[in-house]
C-alpha cells in the first residue's frame, strides 16, 4: 500500500511537473501551418487552393517570417491579421524580435514590451504569471497559444518533449534514447535519422542544451 502511494504520488508530480513547465503554450484554437492538413487549411477564408498548394510545398516554415513572406504576396495586412488569428508558427519567448512579437494578433507595442522584460523564460508557466499582472487569464490564454520557451534535451521531462509541435509517442522514445546529448550535431545527427534535414531544422527550434 505504501509503495503504491510513493507511485502514484510520483506520477502525479511528475504530470503537474510536465504541466507547469510545457514549453509551449496550450493550443485551443490556433492551427500550425507545418503540420496542419489540406482540408483544415482550405477551410480558413483568407487561403485559397492555391495559397494552400503553395504552404504545402514550401513547408516547413522555421518561423513567421518565412509564411509571412510567402503570404504577404497576395494577401493584405487585414487579411494576414485575420489570418494570424487562426494559423501561427510559434516563436520563441526569448529570442523574438519586437517584430515578430508585434505579428501576434492585438498585441502592442506595450504588451511586446512585458513580452520583452522578463527575458529570459525558464518556463510557460512563468510567463502566465508575468503576462497575468497585465491582462485578463483570458487573454493570457490566447497569448500564450502563440510563443514557446525552448526545453534542454537531456532534462526536459517526456511530458515537456511531447509539447513540441509534431512530437508523438515514437519520436519522444528518439529523443530520450540518445541522452544526454553532448552538443546540437549530435541531435541532428540522431534524429536525422528518423526524419527529414527540413524537420530536423524545424524541431531544433524548440530544444537546446543551455
Amino acid at each position: 500500500m505504501a509503495l503504491t502511494k510513493i507511485l502514484l504520488t510520483s506520477v502525479l508530480s511528475m504530470l503537474l511537473a510536465g504541466t507547469a513547465f510545457a514549453q509551449v503554450g496550450k493550443n485551443t484554437s490556433l492551427l500550425n501551418p507545418n503540420l496542419a492538413g489540406r482540408e483544415e487549411l482550405v477551410a480558413l477564408p483568407q487561403l485559397d487552393e492555391a495559397r494552400v498548394d503553395a504552404i504545402l510545398d514550401e513547408r516547413p516554415f522555421l518561423d513567421m517570417s518565412e509564411l509571412h513572406a510567402l503570404l504577404s504576396q497576395s494577401l493584405s495586412d487585414a487579411q494576414l491579421t485575420a489570418l494570424y488569428a487562426q494559423l501561427f508558427i510559434p516563436i520563441n519567448l526569448n529570442t523574438a524580435t519586437r517584430e515578430a512579437i508585434l505579428s501576434i494578433p492585438s498585441v502592442g507595442d506595450r504588451i511586446a514590451r512585458e513580452f520583452e522584460e522578463y527575458r529570459p523564460y525558464k518556463a510557460i508557466a512563468q510567463f502566465r504569471r508575468e503576462l497575468g499582472k497585465y491582462v485578463s487569464d483570458a487573454e493570457v490564454a490566447r497569448l500564450e497559444q502563440y510563443v514557446f520557451v525552448p526545453l534542454n534535451l537531456n532534462t526536459a521531462t517526456p511530458e515537456d518533449l511531447l509539447t513540441i509541435p509534431g512530437v508523438g509517442n515514437r519520436l519522444l522514445r528518439e529523443f530520450l534514447e540518445y541522452r544526454p546529448y553532448v552538443n546540437m550535431r549530435q541531435f541532428r545527427r540522431e534524429i536525422g535519422k528518423y526524419v527529414s534535414d527540413e524537420e530536423v531544422a524545424r524541431l531544433e527550434r524548440y530544444v537546446t542544451l543551455d
